[in-house]
């Protein structure tokens, strides 16, 4: 990143916790599905099935702790009543440079 002067977006060199809620998701991902429905034939194979497994995780499987009240829910009706329930910030306004 630093050679192509590209500023990361998350992440601080020795903090272990920034990259908890990523690694704990892919080891979601592994356990119930990589290791559970190999050996994978090939690339397309398993790539089909990350997307399948990607709608499922955010359209159908049950979390707990993503509201204030503890009930469980699926991320997409989170953020659905989410969006419904807080008001919406009006845009700032935004300037454009002209070349």
């Amino acid at each position: 990143l630093a050679e192509s002067q590209i500023v990361a977006s998350v992440g601080s060199r020795g903090d272990s916790y920034d990259n908890a809620l990523a690694e704990s998701t892919i080891g979601l991902y592994k356990t119930e599905l990589i290791n559970q429905q190999g050996p994978w034939r090939d690339l397309d194979h398993t790539t089909f099935a990350t997307l399948e497994y990607v709608d499922w995780y955010n359209h159908r499987r049950l979390h707990r702790g993503i509201t204030p009240d503890n009930t469980h829910t699926t991320p997409a009706e989170h953020e659905t009543t989410h969006h419904q329930t807080t008001p919406r910030k009006p845009l700032a306004t935004q300037t454009t440079r002209s070349l």
